[in-house]
């Protein structure tokens, strides 16, 4: 098991940056390719998601935050409950084709430091103390083709 470091940012200036968050990914290899790393990042993903428990609308109707969490709300400037309305679970095999699809078509890049990867085939070191980048591309104009 090794523990690798990622941030997660879109572009434009209202919220750069998300979160860098540690993320545990089940290997004892210290290079790896990038698809294998897309892979390890969905599969700890769909874990806490699949393991977090489901809202029933019976238990809290008006779904008020907490006092504790308006300081999280106003810092962030967006309402994000955490609550999980789905009862369906994600499935991981088709989860891990979308995240390496999705690279493919240019929906996102990643950066360890400034080297910046663009095939699934590309080797990558887990030995580095550097972060791993994820930055979501958007459409500026217009469609998709």
């Amino acid at each position: 098991m090794k523990t690798i470091h990622v941030n997660v940012k879109q572009l434009g200036k209202k919220y750069p940056i998300l979160a860098e968050q540690p993320i545990n990914i089940d290997t004892e290899e210290d290079t790896i390719s990038i698809q294998e790393l897309l892979h390890f990042i969905v599969q700890q993903q769909v874990e806490n998601y699949n393991q977090k428990s489901i809202e029933k609308e019976d238990e809290d109707v008006q779904k008020l935050p907490k006092e504790n969490y308006l300081p999280l709300l106003i810092e962030s400037g967006k309402a994000s409950f955490s609550s999980i309305y789905n009862e369906n679970k994600v499935n991981l095999i088709k989860a891990q084709e979308t995240a390496s699809q999705a690279f493919e078509d240019g929906m996102f890049a990643i950066f360890l430091g400034d080297q910046q990867f663009e095939d699934l085939a590309e080797e990558v070191s887990l030995t580095t103390n550097q972060s791993f980048t994820f930055i979501r591309l958007t459409f500026l104009v217009g469609s998709y083709w």
